[in-house]
C-alpha cells in the first residue's frame, strides 16, 4: 500500500500524463478531480473555472459527492474559502474548520460538519482561471501543509493541462468553421454562368459529384479550372480530406518530382532531411494538377505508375508507399492533341480522361459577363469597404464587347481595378481601363492563330519582360518559352 506521499508523488506524474493524453476538456476536469481526491483522501469536491465569455463569471463544470443545492450554495459559501482564493490568489488551509475562525457563521461548515479544507488557485502566468477545493469530513488534521503544497503544485499542473485543452478545443472549432467556410465558398454558386456551355458543365459536375473518378479539366487560361476542381472536392466524398493543388507547369522536372513524391535525406544536395511529398500530403484527399500538359515524360511515367497501383517512391528511397488520392488534372491545352505530337503518354491520357470537362471561354458565353461582372462587383465593393450601385450601360456595353483574352480572370481583375478606381456611385468606361483598338481575336481567325496573336501582343505591352506577360496571361515562363521557342520568336 502506498504512503500518501507516494500517492501524492504519483497523482503529480499522471496530471503530467493527462496533459499529453486528454485533449476534451471535460474529460479532463473530471480526471482532475479524481486523481486530486484519490491523492489526498478527501470526501468530497469541485473545480471551479473563470467563464472565458465573462471575465467576472465563475461556473462549476466538475463536481465529488455535492448535491445541486450543495453546489448552489457555493458562492455563499465560498465567501469564505474560494473567493479568497480567487480574488487574493491565496491558498487556504484548515486542519479543523469546525473550530476555525476563519469559517465562524458558515452554515455549511457547521451543518456538513466539514473538518478540513484544502482550497488553491488555478493560475496560468499570473492569471487565475479558477480554483480546487477539497474537503473531508473525518478526524481533523486530515489535509496538513504537505498537502497544500502538494495540491499547489498538482493545480499548476492541471492549469496548463486545462489551458491546453481550451485551446485543442478553440483550434478544432476554428477547423470545422474555416473548412466550412471553405466548402461554402466552393459551392456550385461560386461558379456563375446561365449560357447553355455552362449548364452543360452544371450537369456534368452533378453526375460525378459523388464519385472518386480522375477528371481532365481541358479550358484556356482564366476560365476556372481550379475552382471546379475545388467545387468538386468540398462537395463530393473526400471533403474532410485534404486539398492540395500543385501547378506543374512553374517547376524544373527534379524540383516537381521531389514536390509530387518527397525525398529521402542525402537524395541530392540540399535534401537535408526526409520529406513528404504531396501526393502523401494529399493522402485521403484531392490533389488537383494543374497544367498537367507541361510534365517530363520522366515525371508522366511516375505519375502513371501512381495512377495504376495507388504506391509512390520517394527520390532516393527504395519504400513503396500506399497512397488514397483523388486526382484531378487541368491543362489549358488540347491534351488529345498533345498525344498526337508525342509530347504525352497516350496511357496517361486515358488514365487521366475518365471523366473529360471542357470549359468554355468567356468569349463563347458572352451572355455570363453582366451576371459575372454583378457578382464580382458586389465581393469587391465588400471587400474595399465601397458602396457603388452598379455598373453604367455604356460601361456594361464595353465589357460584354470585349474579347478577354484573359477569360473569367481578367474580368474579375478588371472589376476590381474598376472598383477602386471609380469617382462617382457607378463603374463608368473610364473606370474599366480597357483598350478599345483592333481586338486580338478576329473573324476567321484558328485558336493557335488568337493564341500567338495574344502572346505576341502581350509581350509587345510588356516591352519584352517574360516573366510579367507570363504573369498576365496565366502561363509558367517555360510554357512562354517553349511557344517562343516553337514560333522562332526573337531569330
Amino acid at each position: 500500500m502506498l504512503s500518501r506521499g507516494e500517492n501524492m508523488f504519483k497523482a503529480l506524474l499522471e496530471i503530467t500524463q493527462e496533459i499529453n493524453s486528454i485533449r476534451k476538456l471535460d474529460d479532463l476536469l473530471r480526471r482532475v478531480m479524481d486523481i486530486a481526491m484519490e491523492a489526498l483522501g478527501a470526501d468530497r469536491g469541485f473545480i471551479i473555472l473563470r467563464e472565458e465569455e465573462d471575465a467576472g463569471g465563475f461556473t462549476v463544470p466538475v463536481a465529488r459527492n455535492l448535491s445541486r443545492q450543495d453546489l448552489d450554495e457555493v458562492t455563499g459559501f465560498s465567501s469564505t474559502v474560494v473567493q479568497q482564493v480567487l480574488q487574493k490568489g491565496e491558498a487556504v488551509l484548515s486542519y479543523d474548520a469546525q473550530q476555525d475562525d476563519r469559517f465562524r457563521g458558515a452554515d455549511s461548515v457547521v451543518i456538513q460538519r466539514i473538518r478540513s479544507i484544502a482550497a488553491v488557485p488555478l493560475r496560468l502566468r499570473e492569471r487565475i482561471i479558477g480554483a480546487i477545493y477539497v474537503d473531508h469530513m473525518g478526524r481533523h488534521g486530515r489535509f496538513d501543509q504537505s498537502s497544500l503544497e502538494f495540491l499547489k503544485a498538482f493545480a499548476n499542473q492541471a492549469a496548463i493541462a486545462i489551458e491546453n485543452a481550451r485551446l485543442f478545443s478553440m483550434l478544432r472549432e476554428e477547423n470545422a468553421e474555416l473548412r466550412q467556410q471553405l466548402e461554402d465558398k466552393y459551392q456550385f454558386g461560386e461558379l456563375i454562368g446561365r449560357s447553355a456551355a455552362m449548364k452543360r458543365v452544371f450537369d456534368l459536375l452533378r453526375k460525378i459529384l459523388n464519385t472518386d473518378a480522375t477528371v481532365l479539366i481541358e479550358g484556356e487560361s482564366g476560365t476556372g479550372k481550379e475552382l471546379v476542381a475545388r467545387a468538386l472536392h468540398y462537395n463530393g466524398p473526400r471533403k474532410k480530406g485534404p486539398f492540395v493543388a500543385v501547378f506543374c507547369g512553374a517547376l524544373s522536372e527534379s524540383l516537381l518530382e521531389s514536390e509530387l513524391f518527397g525525398h529521402r535525406r542525402g537524395a541530392f544536395t540540399g535534401a537535408r532531411e526526409d520529406k513528404k511529398g504531396l501526393l502523401e500530403a494529399a493522402d485521403g484527399g484531392t490533389v488537383f494538377l494543374d497544367e498537367i500538359s507541361e510534365v517530363s515524360p520522366s515525371i508522366q511515367t511516375k505519375l502513371l505508375r501512381f495512377l495504376q497501383e495507388g504506391e509512390i517512391k520517394r527520390v532516393g528511397d527504395t519504400e513503396i508507399r500506399k497512397v488514397d488520392v483523388r486526382v484531378i488534372a487541368a491543362t489549358n491545352k488540347v491534351l488529345r492533341e498533345e498525344v498526337n505530337a508525342g509530347r504525352f503518354r497516350e496511357d496517361l491520357f486515358y488514365r487521366l480522361n475518365v471523366i473529360h470537362i471542357t470549359l468554355p471561354p468567356l468569349r463563347e458565353r458572352v451572355g455570363d459577363v453582366p451576371l459575372l461582372a454583378e457578382y464580382f462587383l458586389k465581393k469587391y465593393c465588400k471587400r474595399l469597404g465601397k458602396s457603388l450601385k452598379g455598373i453604367s450601360p455604356q460601361a456594361m456595353k464595353i465589357l460584354e464587347g470585349y474579347h478577354w483574352p484573359g477569360n473569367v480572370r481578367e474580368l474579375e481583375n478588371t472589376i476590381e481595378r474598376a472598383v477602386i478606381m471609380a469617382a462617382g456611385d457607378r463603374i463608368e468606361p473610364e473606370d474599366l481601363q480597357l483598350e478599345q483598338g483592333t481586338p486580338v481575336v478576329e473573324s476567321g481567325m484558328t485558336l493557335r492563330e488568337m493564341e500567338r496573336k495574344l502572346v505576341l501582343k502581350t509581350l509587345e505591352d510588356t516591352g519584352g519582360n517574360i516573366s510579367r506577360a507570363a504573369e498576365i496571361l496565366g502561363v509558367s515562363r517555360r510554357w512562354l518559352h517553349y511557344r517562343l521557342k516553337e514560333w522562332n520568336y526573337g531569330r
